[in-house]
């Protein structure tokens, strides 16, 4: 199964802010759209970093709350890991794993084109292997 597979069920939204959004503005982002991260692209329109919870609370942590006036960019992860759309889930799983992170913006071309959590990953995965075990039973009993 593909991460193409994944982004047409769930959808290709991507909630993103600038580089030099405040830190405080990304916050009301993730807050209003309930989601873990948010792309920081570029003014060509390329993803420049990912700014996720965690980013945010270690800088609070480091800075205190006057991280909140900082730009995205002093806290965001820069460069992203990626994936592509031909992406197996089984691969973006193990990267995912491996690399500790639980986002992954989707690109094509250099564009974004979605953003792909673990928790999208282990439900694709999951469904994958209920259909394999129903299959099964399916040819078992037949």
């Amino acid at each position: 199964m593909k991460v193409e597979h994944i982004l047409t069920v769930k959808g290709s939204d991507v909630y993103c802010v600038s580089p030099t959004s405040t830190v405080a503005e990304a916050v009301d982002l993730l807050g209003e759209k309930n989601v873990g991260a948010v792309i920081a692209k570029d003014e060509n329109g390329r993803v420049a970093g990912i700014l996720s919870e965690r980013d945010v609370v270690r800088a609070i942590r480091t800075r205190g709350v006057s991280a909140l006036n900082d730009k995205v960019e002093t806290c965001m992860t820069a460069n992203p890991f990626t994936c592509s759309l031909e992406a197996t889930v089984n691969d973006v799983m193990t990267e995912m794993t491996e690399k500790r992170i639980r986002h992954m913006p989707v690109v094509r071309d250099g564009a974004l084109v979605g953003l792909v959590s673990i928790g999208d990953v282990v439900k694709r995965k999951i469904q994958e292997t209920e259909e394999e075990a129903a299959a099964l039973k399916e040819y078992i009993a037949t």
